[in-house]
C-alpha cells in the first residue's frame, strides 16, 4: 500500500529473515566471532542467547554462509522431541541410512556414529545446530552431551551449537547440568542493539528497497528505539506500521507522533508495558461497573440505553495534516557588514549563559541568517547545479526537480543522511547542507571545503568563507552527497555476490591496496575477495563486515585514486 508513497520496490521491514537485509550491528559481529571461534576449537558445545527477536536466526544464517566447503551441517529447528526423535533428525539432516523399524538410541547412534568417522577420513567436519534449544528437556540434553563423546583419540566427531533464549543460560547452569556446561567452550549472549545502530538497520533496510531519503527523522528514531528496547524484530513491526501511517496521513517522512499511533495499534497485542499493567485494577473495576450497568439496561428496559463510546483506534483515522515547526534560531553575532567573501572568528557556543543583551540587540540580522532570508525559491536548483559542476556536471534548465535521477546518466549516485561535521569529514565529499533561516524556511547550500574551522559554503551562485560553529547554528544535521557508483549501479555487495560488478571490485582493491587478489573466479565474490573487503575497512576506520556498500565504496573510489571525484577537505 505505501510501496509507490516512499518509492520502495518492496516492503523492508518484513520480520521474514531475508538475508538480503542482513545488517550486522557490532554486537552481531561480536556474537559472529565468538560462534566462528567455537566452531574452530573442533568440539564440544557453542552457546548462543538472546531475547525474542534480537536476531539469532538471521545470526544463524549467516553462520551458515560462513561455513567453510568441508563442513557439513545438521540443523535442528523443532527441539520439542524424544532423545530418540532427536538423534533420527540428526540422522535424517545428514542424509544418514538406519534400518527400519529399528530406531533405537543405539542403532542411530553407531549409524551416526559410522558417518562421522567416514567423513574425518574425508578430512570432513560435521556440525549440528539446534535452534530454540530452552525447549529441549533433561533427558534429551543429556544424550546430546553423550553424542560428544563421539571421538576419535586426537579428535571430537561432532560440534554441536546451542541456540536459544535467555532461558537456555538457567537451564545450563543447573547443577544437574554441569557436565555439559563444562564442555561449552564459546558463549555469547546477544544484547539489543544501540540507538545509532537501530537508525543504521533502518536506514540499511530501506536502501535495500530502494529508498534512499531521510524517511525516519532523528526523533522517530528515537521513539522507536524507545518504544522497541533496541529489539530488530519489534523495529521491524514498528517501522512497518509506521510507514502505513505516514502514507495514510499524507507525510513524506514518519515522526514520532505516527510511531506512537503505530506502536498502541501493534505493540499492544504483543505484550504489557508497564505503564498499562499499573492499571490493570482499574480496568477491571471498570469492566465491573460495565458488566453491572449493561445487566441493568437488561432488567429495566424503560430506562435509557448506554450512549455509545466511539474509540478512535490508531493510524487509519484521519488526522490533521502534518506540520513541521522549527525552532528559531539563535541569533549569531559577526561582522555587521558581510561582503562576497567573509571570514568569521569562531566564538565558542556556551549555551548554559545567557547572552549578553548588546549582542543580542540591533537591527542587523547575523551575516549568515541575512544570506539565507535573501534566497528564493530557485536556492533548491542553485545548490544542485553548484554539486553538479563539481563533478564536472552541466545541469541543463529543462531538467525537472528530480536531480538525483539526472545525475545517474552520469554515474552518480545520490545519498541522503544525516550526519555531524566528522561523518563529512570521513566521507571527504563536497556536500548540499540544508541550512534554517530564521524563519524555518529550509535553505539548501553547497558546502565546498572544510578545512579547520572554515567552511566555504555556496549560497545561490555566491561563495563565502564562514565559521564552522555558524553553519552548525543553522544545520540540523542533513545532506545530500554525491558518489561515484559501479558499472551496474549497485552499492551493495557481499559473499555469493556474482557478474562483472565484482570483477570490478576486484580491481578496486588491487589498486587501492597494491595487492594481487587471487581468484578462481573473477567473477565470483569469495571468501578470498571478502577478507580483502575486511582488510580495507579495518584500516580506513569502517565497520568491518565484510559487506561493500556506500559507506566503503565512497573510500574505495578515494583509495583506489578514481579520476574527477571532487574533495572537501583538499578543495575543488
Amino acid at each position: 500500500m505505501y510501496l509507490d508513497h516512499f518509492k520502495l520496490t518492496e516492503r523492508p521491514f518484513s520480520i521474514t529473515p531475508d538475508p538480503r537485509f542482513l545488517y550486522m550491528s557490532a554486537r552481531h559481529r561480536e556474537a559472529l566471532a565468538h560462534l566462528l571461534y567455537g566452531l574452530g576449537e573442533g568440539g564440544g558445545f557453542v552457546q548462543l542467547t538472546g531475547e525474542v527477536g534480537t536476531g539469532k536466526t538471521t545470526l544463524c544464517r549467516c553462520l551458515l554462509d560462513q561455513v567453510p566447503e568441508h563442513v557439513d551441517i545438521a540443523l535442528v529447528l523443532n527441539p520439542k522431541v524424544t532423545a530418540t526423535e532427536l538423534i533420527a533428525t540428526v540422522c535424517d539432516e545428514l542424509g544418514i541410512e538406519y534400518p527400519e523399524g529399528n530406531t533405537s538410541i543405539k542403532s542411530l547412534t553407531d549409524a551416526l556414529n559410522r558417518y562421522l568417522l567416514e567423513a574425518y577420513a574425508r578430512d570432513r567436519r560435521t556440525v549440528l545446530i539446534i535452534d530454540e534449544a530452552q525447549n529441549l528437556s533433561a533427558d534429551v540434553l543429556e544424550q546430546v552431551r553423550l553424542l560428544t563423546n563421539l571421538e576419535t583419540s586426537t579428535q571430537k566427531l561432532l560440534q554441536i551449537v546451542l541456540i536459544g533464549q535467555p532461558e537456555l543460560r538457567t537451564l545450563l547452569a543447573r547443577d544437574d547440568m554441569r557436565q555439559l556446561s563444562q564442555r561449552v567452550t564459546a558463549r555469547y549472549h546477544l544484547e539489543p542493539i544501540s540507538r545509532d545502530e537501530a537508525s543504521a538497520y533502518i536506514k540499511h533496510r530501506l536502501q535495500i528497497c530502494g529508498n534512499t531519503q531521510t524517511v525516519f527523522n532523528k526523533r522517530a528514531v528515537d521513539k522507536i528505539q524507545q518504544l522497541s528496547g533496541g529489539i530488530p524484530r519489534l523495529i521491524n513491526v514498528l517501522c512497518d506500521r509506521s510507514l502505513l501511517g505516514a502514507y495514510v496521513e499524507g507525510n513524506a517522512q514518519v515522526d514520532p507522533k505516527v510511531v506512537k499511533k503505530a506502536a498502541r495499534e501493534v505493540l499492544a497485542t504483543a505484550g504489557e508495558t508497564r505503564e498499562s499493567r499499573s492499571w490493570r485494577p482499574w480496568l477491571t473495576a471498570g469492566l465491573v461497573v460495565l458488566v453491572l450497568g449493561a445487566l441493568a439496561a437488561i432488567i429495566q428496559p424503560w430506562k435509557q440505553p448506554l450512549e455509545t463510546v466511539a474509540v478512535q483506534a490508531g493510524i487509519a483515522d484521519a488526522v490533521p495534516a502534518n506540520v513541521h515547526p522549527v525552532t528559531p534560531l539563535k541569533p549569531v553575532v559577526v561582522p555587521p557588514e558581510p561582503v562576497q567573501e567573509i571570514v568569521v572568528d569562531v566564538v565558542a557556543d556556551e549555551p548554559e549563559k545567557e547572552p549578553e543583551p548588546e549582542e543580542v540587540a540591533g537591527p542587523e540580522p547575523p551575516a549568515l541568517a541575512s544570506l539565507l532570508l535573501e534566497t528564493d525559491s530557485s536556492s533548491y536548483r542553485a545548490a544542485w547545479t553548484e554539486l553538479l559542476s563539481l563533478w564536472s556536471v552541466v545541469l541543463p534548465v529543462s531538467v525537472t526537480p528530480d536531480f538525483c535521477d539526472f545525475a545517474k546518466q552520469y554515474g552518480l549516485l545520490c545519498m541522503v543522511d544525516q550526519g555531524n561535521w566528522n561523518t563529512l569529514r570521513q566521507f571527504d565529499r563536497p556536500v548540499i547542507l540544508q541550512l534554517a533561516d530564521p524563519d524555518g524556511r529550509r535553505v539548501p547550500v553547497v558546502l565546498q571545503h572544510l578545512e579547520g574551522s572554515v567552511a566555504e559554503v555556496i549560497v545561490g551562485d555566491h561563495l563565502y568563507r564562514l565559521g564552522v560553529e555558524q553553519v552548525e547554528q543553522s544545520w540540523y544535521g542533513d545532506y545530500i552527497l554525491l558518489l561515484q557508483a559501479p558499472p551496474d549501479g549497485r552499492l551493495f555487495m557481499k559473499v555469493g555476490d556474482h557478474g562483472p560488478v565484482v570483477t570490478w571490485l576486484r580491481q578496486q582493491l588491487e589498486q587501492a591496496q597494491g595487492v594481487s587478489i587471487p581468484a578462481a573466479d573473477p567473477l565470483d565474490f569469495d571468501y578470498v575477495l571478502q577478507k580483502q573487503v575486511l582488510v580495507f575497512q579495518r584500516s580506513h576506520g569502517l565497520v568491518a563486515d565484510g559487506i561493500v556498500g556506500k559507506n566503503t565504496m565512497i573510500h574505495l573510489n578515494t583509495a583506489s585514486g578514481r579520476e574527477g571525484v571532487p574533495r572537501l577537505l583538499n578543495g575543488p
